[in-house]
């Protein structure tokens, strides 16, 4: 497969894909690698995860330059993106350490149980080409943490990133701990049929529906993608605009908790469009932003906007060849536009008028997908009680896209089932056996 640099259009290398040769090849280092990995202390997979997060900050550089090939996001973005990879792997290291039982003690008489909780063995990780390094570390880190080992598929436009990681594992924490699997969609149908223990997949919902139905009895973690709404009251902070269009256009909109449904009061409709069409036209496509990461994508990002009745569009300065697309805003649009009910995936942000705060909570709740909402008030009371009628898994109140490895992230409906980052993504690796004795 030809490996295309989203920035230029030209061939960057050609890997072949993965076959059911190297599926199992992948899947038969992972187990037997599995008992030696899980039967470390808590402490020495803290220390080994550790050193490769030293790795990845000691060729910061090369991961940043195989990033931005791959994406043709800017450098900067790659690099705080690798930070964040590199400090997943310290966090989840030290988590494991101080995981605890659910419940010990007696709750039969004459008897004496416990909660042992155990990993489940090989995961099976196949992560999207929007956040290729950091998407892996979401999955790998606490998979790798509970005492798992890891097939990691990545997308087929983006390996690069994941096959320098799998290097660095291998260094740091043995073989076949953590290995890199490139190839395309039947590559990840052969990984999800090789019989792994745990499927965790973040990408669209209709793959996900598809290895959903192939794995069977196989446990599943899967988070499926947004279509955030955004709900703006007419005391919002003074830079809510600068601030919606930095979210929107970060990583090219190519996020699934990116802002993407801005819903304002009918009094604050008019100046709202043009507050918001004035902070999107200072993001420019080529300056600040980079392009659409394949022609899939940009074929069904031109296919949206064309099939939109917004009778409103403010398109902002910016390239508009090869992938590259402007940041854009569409208003006066019906509720079932395809611009609003479909994740657009792109710089492109889409604004709703509503006669009230309970009209404005029904639009947002009116999309299949519940990931990510913002609420954006200097009533914090107010904003408050909104947070608490959104049913999305994330909810921020003004600010979007705050993020941190201790903070859960989870996706409800068509979103998916599991969580990332926090703890509690620890449990999604993990199961638990109830062991009691009988005291004689």
């Amino acid at each position: 497969m030809n490996l295309i640099d989203p920035r230029t259009g030209a061939v960057r290398r050609t890997l072949a894909p993965g076959r059911a040769t190297e599926v199992s090849a992948a899947v038969a280092a992972a187990r037997a690698a599995r008992p030696g990995w899980s039967a470390l202390t808590p402490r020495e997979r803290h220390r080994r995860l550790a050193a490769l997060a030293d790795l990845i900050e000691q060729h910061a550089s090369a991961y940043a330059d195989a990033e931005c090939a791959g994406t043709g996001k800017p450098v900067a973005e790659a690099a705080g993106e690798l930070a964040e990879v590199a400090d997943l792997f310290r966090f989840y290291g030290g988590a494991v350490r101080a995981g605890t039982a659910p419940a010990a003690g007696d709750y039969l008489a004459g008897h004496q149980s416990w909660v042992r909780w155990e990993p489940v063995g090989v995961v099976a990780a196949v992560v999207p080409w929007n956040y290729p390094l950091l998407m892996a570390g979401w999955r790998c880190a606490p998979a790798l943490a509970a005492g798992n080992t890891v097939v990691l598929k990545p997308a087929e436009t983006t390996p690069d990133t994941a096959l320098l990681l799998a290097a660095h594992a291998e260094q740091a924490l043995g073989p076949g701990v953590l290995t890199a699997l490139p190839g395309d969609r039947d590559t990840g149908r052969l990984l999800v049929g090789s019989g792994c223990d745990l499927i965790a997949f973040t990408g669209s919902p209709a793959a996900g529906a598809e290895i959903a139905a192939r794995a069977g009895l196989t446990p599943v973690s899967l988070e499926l993608g947004g279509n955030s709404p955004v709900l703006v009251l007419s005391d919002a902070p003074a830079d809510t605009w600068q601030q919606l269009a930095a979210a929107c256009t970060y990583n090219a909109g190519q996020s699934c908790a990116v802002p993407a449904r801005v819903i304002v009061l009918d009094e604050a409709y008019d100046d709202a469009v043009a507050a918001l069409a004035a902070a999107m036209a200072e993001r420019h496509a080529g300056r600040d932003f980079g392009p659409l990461n394949n022609p899939d994508q940009a074929a069904r990002y031109d296919r949206i906007v064309a099939a939109s009745a917004a009778k409103t569009v403010r398109t902002a300065p910016g390239r508009t060849d090869g992938l590259w697309r402007p940041a854009t805003v569409l208003a006066d649009l019906p509720a079932d536009d395809p611009a609003v009910v479909e994740e657009v995936f792109g710089p492109l942000l889409t604004v709703q008028r509503a006669g009230s705060l309970d009209e404005a909570v029904t639009l947002a709740e009116s999309v299949p997908q519940a990931l990510a909402a913002s609420v954006w008030t200097t009533d914090l009371t107010t904003g408050l009680a909104l947070t608490d009628r959104l049913s999305a898994g994330e909810v921020w109140l003004n600010c979007h896209l705050a993020q941190s490895a201790e903070l859960p992230h989870s996706g409800r409906r068509s979103s998916g089932a599991g969580t990332d980052l926090s703890t509690l993504a620890l449990r999604e690796y993990q199961r638990p056996k109830t062991v009691t004795a009988r005291l004689v």
